[in-house]
């Protein structure tokens, strides 16, 4: 290896020499050489190496940790200079320019030689690319990367692509597996998704735009998603919609799901346009789900009735219904929901649904039999002493369980509802007790008990980055 960056460091020293003998230069020399040229900045030896390039994808996004416009005008200069031609070079074997973040080891990988650190991202990335096909003359180039929109325009690497892709469309494809839009307008988002190679999206992230206009908007790009594995979408909109908006609004979503074939993670927040129509949508689904998050919402007993009825939500290994109202709604259809995924449940989220203690025991026989349930989230639901000591001793049978979340005992809150501890400790000591009679609990917590590190609870932190998918 040390041998091979010497090699590298004494051809860069002479420029003209390193590009006169790319065309002969061993295969396995390519890497390290790339990686000296990029780290010191020889952007025309960069230029023709991406000419020469013997391998099946260039993964520059590992080395590019943060937009380096320069290098990318004279690396997509040599693209530009390979595409122009009738034929290619011999050597020349580039089906993907990979921009996301992979790991360095990818670069060893591609040497040919094996390593022990290689991540398992990294072995993921690197199959990605060799079930790719294989690229004839007229076949277009695919870069790949991840959009994420925060901010009010287009990050500078991601407007760079969108405009050399639509100068080249026909020649590159842009391929986004992920695209996240939290804040970007209509106008700019519409074009981002024209430029992006549909087929290519496999999780789509919608976060506080208007649904209604979205939908108007948007439902042609989605349709042409057909590889869509997760869907999330989050309203900022805050008006009601007449009779007849909401049901077109329905009809034109569940146009778009049945177009998904291979929708796999359904996530609504704060989205109150289904609200009565659910099982309009549901009855769409063409594949059976293994997420379904359905918060903030406010759920008619048509809709929650609906659940237990279709094959799609049969198999279900994450369920949340957080932040919803579940008061005054009754709950036989969740447990006849509950009783149907227990053998494939694992991730269920309760959080805040306004749960009595005689609603709460409707759910318990469901609640015991889900065997592999490794996460359950219940607090935040108006709990007694009693009820929680009879739903220990259902969830004390499931010994999958790693994290837990109770709420406190009724007992122990003030007349505002705030937590006093004197009166928490005992009654927790003794809930504790009562579950450790069945199994030694691994993370349980009763109450807002939060994170000594970031200061939030610990439920929050799995689900605004782990089930929600937010970044960090």
């Amino acid at each position: 290896r040390r041998l091979l960056e010497l090699a590298g460091q004494s051809l860069l020293r002479d420029q003209a020499l390193a590009i006169s003998v790319l065309e002969e230069l061993p295969r396995e020399l390519f890497p390290p050489l790339f990686v000296e040229a990029f780290t010191s900045r020889r952007c025309e030896v960069l230029k023709v190496m991406v000419q020469a390039w013997p391998f099946p994808c260039l993964p520059l996004g590992s080395l590019m940790k943060t937009p380096d416009l320069e290098i990318l005008h004279y690396v997509v200069d040599g693209i530009d200079c390979l595409l122009a031609q009738k034929v290619r070079p011999r050597r020349w074997k580039l089906q993907v320019l990979e921009m996301r973040d992979v790991d360095e080891n990818f670069w060893t990988i591609w040497s040919g030689a094996r390593t022990l650190s290689c991540s398992p991202e990294a072995m993921s990335k690197r199959q990605t690319v060799e079930d790719c096909p294989r690229t004839g003359e007229k076949q277009p180039l695919k870069v790949f990367m991840d959009v994420c929109l925060k901010e009010k325009f287009m990050d500078e690497d991601l407007s760079f692509f969108s405009g050399w892709v639509q100068h080249r469309r026909g020649s590159v494809h842009l391929c986004c597996t992920k695209v996240v839009n939290y804040s970007v307008s209509i106008l700019n988002f519409r074009n981002i998704l024209e430029t992006v190679y549909p087929d290519s999206i496999q999780v789509l992230e919608i976060w506080n735009m208007c649904w209604p206009r979205m939908m108007a908007e948007f439902s042609r790009y989605l349709s042409q998603m057909r590889n869509l594995r997760k869907l999330f979408i989050s309203d900022g909109c805050r008006y009601l919609l007449s009779s007849d908006n909401q049901e077109q609004l329905v009809a034109e979503f569940s146009s778009v799901l049945l177009r998904l074939e291979y929708l796999q993670m359904l996530y609504v927040r704060r989205v109150c346009f289904f609200r009565g129509y659910l099982d309009q949508l549901i009855r769409c689904l063409k594949s059976p789900l293994e997420t379904l998050a359905l918060t903030y919402g406010f759920l008619e007993k048509v809709d929650l009735k609906c659940l237990p009825r279709y094959p799609s939500l049969s198999q279900l290994k994450q369920l949340n219904l957080s932040h919803g109202a579940l008061r005054f709604i009754r709950l036989e259809p969740l447990r006849a929901l509950l009783e149907k995924v227990a053998a494939t449940l694992q991730t269920l989220f309760l959080v805040d649904c306004g749960i009595g203690d005689s609603k709460l025991r409707v759910i318990l026989p469901a609640l015991s039999r889900c065997s592999n349930l490794t996460t359950f989230c219940f607090h935040g639901n108006d709990t007694s002493m009693d009820a929680l000591k009879d739903l220990l001793r259902h969830t004390g049978r499931l010994s999958n369980l790693s994290l837990e979340t109770y709420p406190a005992p009724r007992e122990s809150l003030d007349d505002r509802g705030h937590v006093i501890s004197e009166l928490l400790t005992p009654l927790q000591a003794e809930l504790m007790r009562i579950l450790r009679e069945v199994r030694q609990p691994k993370r349980i917590f009763f109450g807002p008990v939060s994170c000594p590190c970031c200061g939030m609870l610990p439920t929050e932190q799995l689900f605004n980055f782990c089930l929600w998918g937010r970044p960090a």
